[in-house]
Order: C-alpha cells, then sequence, then structure tokens
C-alpha cells in the first residue's frame, strides 16, 4: 500500500513541472485588449455568428480557437489568488471592453445579415445556463490556469476555450439585440457571465493551490478574496442549479412523450403520423397529429390513461384530428399509409442516385489527375 501510495504521489506531484513567475507573466501580457487583439476578436466574433447563423459546428470551433477572450479572464482569477488589486482592476477593465466590443460586433452582423437562421434552436440552447455550464467552466479553469503554469506548454488552452464556448452566448446577445429579444440578450449574458465568473475562480482556486506569490500582506486584503469569492459563488450557482432542474424535467418529458407516441402508433383506424413536443415554459405540452378515422370518446380516454403509464397527464397532450374524417375505410388508411411511405422511399433512391452520380464523376476526374501525374508530357515529348 506505501508503495502504491508513493507511485501515486509521483504520478500527480506538480512541484517540478510549474513555473509559478512566467506563468503570472504570460497572463499578464494577455489580459490587455488593444491594436491585433480587437482586430482578431472582431473576427472571432463575426465567424462564430456565421457559424451560429448557418448552424456550423465546425465554423464555431474555428471561431473560439482564434478568439483571445481568456485573458482577461485568467488575469482576474490570478489577481484574485495573488491579491494583486492592480491585475483584478487591469483585468476587470479589459473584460469589459471585450464584451462591449463582442456584442457591438455580433449585433451589427445580425442586423445587416441578410441570412435566416437554419436552426434558431442552437441559439435557444445557449440561453439557458445550467450547473453542467457551471462544472465544464470550472474544470476548464483548472486545466487553462495548469497549462499556463506548466514549462512546457502544449495544446490544452485551445481545448479549454472549445469545452467552455465563450465566444457563442456573446453571439446570442448579439442577435437578441438585433431582434429585440429579451430572453435571448438575458439568457445569454447570463450563461457568458457563468463560464467566464467560474473560469475566474477555478484560477483563483489553482493560484492558491499552487503556491503563486501574494502580492498585498495587510490582512485585510487577504481576508476579502475569499469572501468575495464565496459570495459569487452563492450568487450564481443558485440560478444555475433551479435551471439544471427545469432541463432534467423536460428532458424526462421529451423522452417519455417520444415513447409514448412509438407505443400508440395506431389506435383502432387512427394513426398517429406526427407529433410535437413543447417545452418553452412551464407546462410541457405533446401536440399530436391523427389521420384516418377520427377517435370517439372512449378511445380518446383509453389513450389518455395510456399516457399515465408514461408520466404524462391528460392536461399535457393536444389532439390534432384535422386530417381524419369519419367512418374511413381500412383499406384506404393502409393505402395512404402506403403511398406516403413509397414516396419517401423515391426520394431517398433519388438522393442515393445523385450521391453515386457526384462519386463517379469524383472518381473519374482523380484517375485523369494520376493519369496526368504519372505521365507528364512535356513539349519536347510530343514533338
Amino acid at each position: 500500500m506505501n508503495r502504491f501510495q508513493k507511485y501515486l504521489r509521483h504520478i500527480v506531484y506538480l512541484g517540478d513541472d510549474i513555473d509559478r513567475t512566467a506563468a503570472v507573466a504570460a497572463i499578464k501580457k494577455n489580459i490587455f485588449f488593444r491594436g491585433p487583439n480587437v482586430i482578431i476578436l472582431a473576427c472571432a466574433i463575426i465567424i462564430a455568428s456565421v457559424g451560429l447563423n448557418v448552424n456550423s459546428i465546425p465554423v464555431i470551433i474555428g471561431a473560439m480557437l482564434i478568439s483571445p477572450v481568456m485573458g482577461p479572464i485568467l488575469g482576474f482569477g490570478v489577481g484574485l489568488g495573488t491579491n494583486d488589486t492592480e491585475l483584478m482592476k487591469g483585468s476587470l477593465k479589459n473584460f469589459v471592453v471585450m464584451v462591449v466590443i463582442s456584442i457591438i460586433v455580433a449585433s451589427l452582423y445580425f442586423l445587416i445579415s441578410p441570412l435566416k437562421l437554419s436552426n434558431p434552436t442552437e441559439l435557444l440552447a445557449r440561453t439557458r445556463p445550467t450547473i453542467y455550464d457551471v462544472l465544464i467552466a470550472l474544470f476548464g479553469g483548472v486545466a487553462g490556469m495548469l497549462e499556463n503554469s506548466r514549462k512546457e506548454r502544449g495544446t490544452v488552452l485551445s481545448g479549454v476555450a472549445i469545452a467552455t464556448a465563450l465566444m457563442p452566448p456573446l453571439c446570442t446577445v448579439g442577435y437578441g439585440i438585433a431582434s429585440l429579444n429579451p430572453r435571448y440578450i438575458f439568457g445569454a449574458l447570463y450563461l457568458f457571465l457563468i463560464n467566464g465568473i467560474f473560469i475566474a475562480l477555478a484560477t483563483f482556486f489553482m493560484a492558491k493551490f499552487l503556491g503563486f506569490e501574494s502580492v498585498a500582506i495587510d490582512e485585510y486584503h487577504r481576508r476579502r478574496n475569499p469572501r468575495i469569492v464565496a459570495a459569487v459563488l452563492i450568487i450564481m450557482i443558485v440560478p444555475s442549479v433551479f435551471s439544471a432542474v427545469g432541463t432534467i424535467r423536460d428532458n424526462n418529458f421529451a423522452i417519455s412523450a417520444e415513447r409514448f407516441v412509438q407505443s400508440n402508433k395506431t389506435i383502432g383506424s387512427s394513426y398517429i403520423f406526427d407529433y410535437d413536443i413543447n417545452l418553452d415554459g412551464r407546462h410541457q405540452t405533446l401536440d399530436v397529429y391523427l389521420a384516418g378515422e377520427q377517435l370517439d370518446y372512449t378511445a380518446k380516454q383509453i389513450l389518455l390513461k395510456n399516457a399515465l403509464g408514461y408520466g404524462l397527464h391528460s392536461d399535457q397532450i393536444i389532439f390534432h384530428e384535422e386530417a381524419a374524417v369519419q367512418n374511413i375505410n381500412k383499406n384506404e388508411v393502409i393505402r395512404d399509409l402506403n403511398d406516403h411511405y413509397l414516396k419517401k422511399l423515391q426520394e431517398l433512391n433519388q438522393t442515393i442516385m445523385d450521391l453515386q452520380l457526384e462519386l463517379s464523376k469524383y472518381k473519374a476526374a482523380e484517375k485523369s489527375a494520376e493519369k496526368t501525374t504519372t505521365n507528364p508530357q512535356t513539349p519536347d515529348a510530343k514533338e
């Protein structure tokens, strides 16, 4: 057991790999927003906004990789951990400048952009911060601080920038301003603040853990900063916990609704051809679209009773029978279903044929390029 403990200590020992002086110097150098950093930030915001606009994950990741937003956040955390008031003030000032520039650029983009959102839920997902975002920011901040502190740096900071996703919430704030939607503005801004603050708090804890030298020597400043940290933790975590509870409740409802629909696709001479799960607000609902023969009162009651087994209440299910008719022939229902799926199958076959045609063109072009490379003909050879 003692050998195992020694081996474990040897693995996690950080002393030889940490350069505290170089870490503080590097973090202080990266807190300022002027010159190239401002242009890079504006470019990153536009790229992230375009990525959200067309729902392109690779573009959003690229924007997060080139963005310099981590600098002031890490600087504030180190200043808090080392009781460096000047570093905290400078970092906070540059943080505000960074946020204002980002929101202005994102707002201008969405105001003049001719593109419509291809997937509004991608933005909506960034307006409901939860306790999971807190955990991501905390562990991302720990990894970021360790990366800045070790002597041989790698690619960890790039991963932290992607995981904590600081850019998309700022773009969502800009979209909210451009569309005058307070829900997008305040929800996304809260998510961004959670990410930023908990990265800074993780940096603060790591600065203490790694033994960074304190700048302030008086007892007042030594006691003040931990109190600030405790207050911020309470203020930011409590709302996110409630939001996480709501997210879990919505997720459970969506799973139960899908299972209910799949288990009750056909009801007598009727069938469910479509459904919508609505999670907007406190009251979740399931819209069920029926075709075939209209359901009578008894059939609806049986269906609602089945829904209780999946945790769905009768007031959460809304029937839509615009496509249903009275006394429909069962053969007609089957024929309609066959026609519907046959049309879908024909569309899929056509798509496959188009893809095969494109693939054959690509292969032909590739073979032609290979022949040109292996058998180059010069003007002299032709003569």
